[in-house]
């Protein structure tokens, strides 16, 4: 169990995010380089929610500033150029197969007894 909830969950937060890891920065643990970029990602999906379909790198920043966070303009860049030309239904269905990495085994039955 993690933070999150269940180890499943979290590596599957890891594993998606992978592909957002910025080259520029300094080397950095996946898991840490993952993790940064999911505020980003946070933001970009806000932004959607709120009405934007294609945020910009300006606009992501605004909503991360506006919660007191720091923004790294590599690793903004990166995610942006990710997402660029690709609605938020097609990044969720690409990332939908990475899932399958993490396995599906449900939880035990119950004891019966």
């Amino acid at each position: 169990s993690s933070r999150f909830g269940s180890s499943r969950f979290s590596r599957t937060l890891w594993i998606s995010a992978s592909d957002f890891t910025a080259a520029s920065p300094p080397a950095l643990p996946t898991s840490a380089a993952a993790a940064m970029s999911m505020k980003y990602l946070g933001a970009y999906l806000m932004a959607v929610i709120g009405g934007n379909e294609a945020p910009s790198a300006d606009d992501v920043k605004a909503i991360l500033e506006a919660g007191g966070i720091e923004c790294d303009a590599a690793m903004l860049g990166t995610v942006i150029a990710k997402c660029e030309g690709k609605t938020v239904h097609e990044l969720i269905a690409a990332g939908h197969g990475k899932f399958a990495a993490c396995g599906g085994g449900g939880g035990g039955g119950g004891g019966g007894g």
